[in-house]
């Protein structure tokens, strides 16, 4: 998919991860780029002004630099994030104040980054949050396209350790259980295509998906790309207990079906979407 040459495309928290795979995928593109960041003088944001994108403040902390940001653009891509003081309470205001200064300032597409499930009445507090800030957007008048990733393979290496010469993948998640999981790329590049073609995504929302495996399944992959057995050991739900969102999260992942994202839309999306072992091979 080819960028229009006169459009403008803003990446909000462009030097995040999911920000910097949708910039990336806009400059591969050869689209023009407006990186709205917090730190303009980060190595982050320095490199993609040396990609050829335009670099601005744009810090939610400091709201009166939103609009100006945002002046200019054709389409705004953003996300929001429960790593905040209130928690996933803080997301449906970051919505607002993001949603808000881009029809201040002319934006006439967004494209937001939400969960998949969000839509299903998951009762994860993070997903609901999420979903809350949706509903808001839908109200506003611009175009709106929502893209719901789901599990990222970026947080496996945190669940899995070296041990006795086997890769040991723990996670409170019943092994047998399929887990649909997704490179934060393949996010990128669906949200570069939605941003510059909105009829790309029918219906105005996709459930984005790479790969789809068990537990022991994972184990297996993670160990064989380090050159080691693998093995998986499910957790009991309770070992995280105190970890409201997290334990929420892993019991609706056990109560199948859950995430539901189109593989096949993904992947075309995507010019072809990264299974688990794909992934690894290109850390």
């Amino acid at each position: 998919m080819s960028a229009n040459s006169t459009e403008l495309y803003g990446v909000f928290a462009a030097t995040g991860k999911q920000g910097s795979a949708t910039a990336e995928a806009l400059l591969e593109q050869g689209a023009r780029v407006r990186a709205l960041v917090r730190r303009t003088d980060s190595q982050q944001a320095r490199d993609l002004e040396a990609r050829g994108a335009e670099v601005v403040l744009a810090d939610l902390d400091r709201p009166e630099t939103l609009r100006p940001a945002m002046e200019g653009l054709d389409a705004l891509w953003f996300m929001t994030t429960m790593n905040t003081p209130a928690g996933p309470a803080g997301e449906p205001p970051m919505a607002k104040a993001l949603g808000d200064a881009a029809v201040e300032a002319g934006v006439r597409r967004l494209v937001f980054s939400s969960v998949d499930g969000a839509e299903r009445n998951s009762s994860v507090p993070h997903f609901d949050s999420k979903y809350d800030a949706e509903q808001y957007l839908r109200e506003l008048p611009v175009g709106l396209t929502v893209v719901r990733p789901v599990f990222f393979m970026e947080n496996l290496p945190y669940l899995s350790a070296v041990e006795d010469g086997e890769t040991v993948l723990r996670m409170p998640l019943p092994d047998g259980i399929p887990l649909q999981m997704v490179a934060v790329r393949d996010v990128g590049r669906v949200a570069a295509a939605a941003l510059l073609d909105p009829s790309a995504v029918p219906g105005g929302a996709l459930g984005i998906a790479g790969d789809e495996l068990t537990g022991t399944e994972i184990a297996n992959v993670l160990g064989a790309a380090a050159g080691r057995p693998g093995r998986y050991e499910p957790l009991p739900l309770d070992s995280l207990e105190g970890q409201t969102d997290s334990q929420a999260m892993f019991r609706w992942f056990g109560e199948l079906p859950a995430y539901q994202g189109d593989f096949e839309a993904t992947n075309t999306l995507a010019g072809g979407a990264l299974e688990l072992d794909g992934w690894l091979a290109t850390r």
